[in-house]
This record gives C-alpha cells, structure tokens and sequence, in this order.
C-alpha cells in the first residue's frame, strides 16, 4: 500500500522524489568534481534534479488532464541531453579527446532522474550505484587495459621533415607500425619542428615504456609522450 502511495503523484512523492534526485545526483557530481572534470557536483545535481522535474510534470499532465504520452517529455530529456553532454567534450592542442566519460556520466545521471520523476525508485537507485562504481573504480580497469595493449596513440615533435622518413624506416626494422599519421608545424615553437600524432603497434610483445624509449632514441626525434 504504502509503496503504490509513493508511485502516485502528491505532496509526499513529490519531495521523495525531489531529494532522492539531489542526493543521487551530488554522488556523481562529486565523483567527476574531484576529478577537477568540466562538469562537476552543482552539473549533475542540477540535470538529475531537472530530469525527475520534467518526469513528474509530464505525470501530472497525463493524471490530470488525461492528455499527452506519459513517455513524451523525458524523451526529449534523453535527445535533449546530449547537446549538454557535447559541452563537456573537448579537443586539444594534441587532438586529444577529452570528456567523454562527463558527457555519459551526464546523460546517466539524466535517465537516473527519469526514473525517479516516474516513481521507479528501485532502478533509479541501482543505476546511481552502478554509475558511481564505473565512474569511480573502472578507470583503474581502464588504464590497465591500455598499458597492457600492443598498440597505442603516441605525440611526437620532429625537426624538419627528413628525420620523419628515417623515423618510419627505423620503425619497420625495429618491428613497429606506425599508421593514422597526423603531421602538422608547431606554431609555439620559433624553429622549424613537425608536430605528428599516430598510431603505434608493435609486432613483439613490449610494454608501452620499453616502447617509448624505442621511438625515443630514434634520429630526429625531440619529444615523445603517450596519449
């Protein structure tokens, strides 16, 4: 009985609904805001909030009115979001891809307060937990995947244009491929240098280190890092 009350839209609801949103939504703002992430604890409490805000009026419009698909609104939630979420992707100066994990974090957190706009308590909370655990605990996983491939997304800097061609030579002899080459002048930098960011693979079973100090050594080379 007191469970299909809290389904129902008055007063009592309301508020559940209102605070659960707040404190799911801090969770995971606090999560992305500790990580100094574009988007952080006020973002996502404020999508959350918004989300179940949007849910519960559309109830209300279906209860009360008897009109409109109780579905429609937080479906342009979900469409809606992601113009939010692009917000937080950036491209750097070394075309690296960063906020990615924000953007999904933002769009979960926007169908966690769907959820709970709709009563659907019990999902709402599990997927919070879930999305805190992936966002808190799977970068480790992550970054152990990574370091463990064979291939890796690798910024060089290069003087002149010679030393690139004996680059690649080198690369092949030393069982390395070098592909999805990117060449472009440092504009920072008042001597010649070439900028090139690619993709790395080695044929022999080394770790990104050993494979760093490999491109390292190589003739021409000035600077190199792991993207």
């Amino acid at each position: 009985m007191a469970q299909m009350i809290l389904r129902e839209l008055d007063i009592t609801s309301i508020c559940i609904r209102i605070l659960l949103s707040l404190i799911i939504g801090g969770i995971l703002g606090m999560e992305r805001g500790r990580k100094n992430r574009p988007a952080g604890f006020r973002t996502y409490i404020l999508v959350c909030f918004g989300s179940a805000l949007v849910m519960m009026t559309n109830q209300y419009i279906y209860q009360c009115f008897g009109v409109s698909d109780p579905a429609r609104m937080g479906a342009q939630v979900i469409s809606g979001i992601g113009f939010l979420g692009a917000g937080t992707i950036m491209v750097t100066g070394r075309h690296q891809i960063k906020g990615i994990t924000t953007a999904a974090g933002l769009w979960t957190s926007a169908c966690c307060g769907l959820a709970i706009g709709i009563g659907f308590y019990e999902a709402a909370v599990v997927g919070g937990i879930v999305i805190f655990l992936i966002m808190e605990f799977l970068e480790k996983t992550d970054g152990i995947i990574k370091k463990h491939s064979s291939v890796m997304e690798v910024y060089m800097e290069f003087r002149g244009k010679k030393p690139f061609s004996s680059f690649l030579t080198y690369a092949r002899e030393n069982g390395l491929d070098i592909t999805n080459i990117q060449m472009s002048k440092n504009k920072y930098r008042k001597e010649s240098m070439i900028c090139v960011i690619c993709t790395v693979e080695s044929h022999e079973k080394r770790t990104h280190g050993e494979m760093l100090d490999m491109i390292g050594s190589a003739e021409g080379v000035d600077f190199v890092e792991e993207l």
